[in-house]
């Protein structure tokens, strides 16, 4: 007895994509099925960077497929694929630039430029090209956490290469000014400057920018939603009540503005005392999954009050490559992945499928 195509079709629907909940023909991630007597063989398409869960994915299918009578030989070729996907109507999108994600918090000192490192690290360990646009004029932190120094170079004087930290590709005015220089701008100045730094830098091919906004609802923010093609945003918080109280005004703003809300994150959600380990809620329990709940968005995942976080990113190694296997890192990379899959079940971008519509009198 031979299998058919039908057969192998019918045993990837009990394959399970653990990353996404769905199984792989009604993620469409099944392709191109051949059967040729004994030997089958299935393309697997995942759309999120998923460098660590190819093989795991790939067993499940071979092992599903092995299973079918008559068939002794699988041949699962599983690989990701990331694409472009849509913005806000009417922006258009950035070259080399696939998707723009922005990080945001209602206040500041809930560790949101700790946790957008660390999610854009995450990313780049997971196999994605990522950028780093750290859109917080008054106060860059980037350029340290990511142990970068020096100033960004200019090949025709109009345009910048980004830096490079770990992997990333990434600008910030801090690689501009002197380190103890105050930006005494006023709001027209600083969005003009998160304009150029955007679109005066040279990406090089990125899957996903990510963008560090600054704390607040302020220009910054009107300039993000209105001229720059975002993606989607991941809202950062702590469970305590008056952080919630300014994430929901951040939250409400990208809705107004028509930015998708990728998740929320819960920092600082408990800390643990590393003499006798005894776990305390310091800023209160479980308000970022209560927020989730109450605004019908992901809650992407919580991270404990560690100093191991803190003195990671001070130093320019960030937590996902300070340890990369550690507790904490594999923490990142799931709300990462979380992420990615959030963008990925996003409508594509066609934009550039389709001819430009010229109509001219003859």
């Amino acid at each position: 007895m031979t299998a058919t195509v039908q057969d192998v079709s019918e045993a990837l629907q009990a394959v399970v994509d653990p990353n996404t909940g769905k199984d792989l023909v009604a993620s469409r991630s099944a392709r191109n099925i051949r059967v040729d007597g004994a030997d089958v063989a299935v393309d697997v398409e995942l759309g999120y960077p998923a460098r660590s869960q190819i093989d795991p994915i790939r067993r499940q299918v071979v092992a599903k497929l092995r299973a079918l009578p008559g068939v002794t030989n699988v041949s699962a070729n599983v690989y990701q694929k990331i694409q472009t996907h849509a913005a806000q109507r009417g922006v258009k999108l950035l070259p080399n630039v696939k998707n723009i994600i922005a990080i945001a918090s209602g206040k500041g000192g809930v560790g949101k430029s700790t946790t957008a490192v660390n999610l854009a690290l995450a990313l780049s360990a997971e196999g994605a090209s990522v950028g780093m646009l750290d859109a917080d004029i008054y106060g860059p932190s980037q350029p340290m956490m990511l142990g970068i120094t020096g100033r960004p170079e200019t090949a025709d004087g109009k345009t910048l290469e980004p830096m490079e930290g770990h992997g990333i590709q990434a600008i910030s005015i801090g690689f501009l000014i002197d380190i103890d220089t105050p930006m005494v701008w006023r709001g027209p100045m600083v969005t003009q400057a998160l304009e150029q730094l955007l679109r005066e830098t040279n990406w090089r091919d990125l899957d996903y920018l990510i963008v560090d906004m600054p704390p607040g609802t302020g220009d910054i923010h009107l300039t993000l939603s209105q001229k720059i093609p975002v993606t989607g945003a991941v809202i950062v918080t702590t469970p305590q009540d008056i952080a919630l109280l300014d994430a929901r005004k951040g939250l409400k703003m990208f809705e107004k503005v028509g930015i998708p809300i990728l998740g929320i994150v819960e920092n600082m959600a408990v800390h643990t005392c590393s003499n006798c380990g005894h776990s305390e809620h310091i800023f209160g329990a479980g308000g970022g999954e209560r927020m989730a709940k109450e605004y019908d968005v992901t809650y992407l995942g919580g991270l404990p009050l560690d100093i191991r976080i803190r003195q990671q990113a001070d130093s320019g190694k960030p937590t996902v490559v300070a340890d990369p296997d550690g507790d904490l890192a594999q923490t990142y990379r799931q709300i990462a992945r979380k992420v990615a899959v959030k963008v990925a079940e996003k409508s594509r971008d066609m934009s550039l499928k389709f001819p430009s519509i010229v109509v001219q009198n003859t």
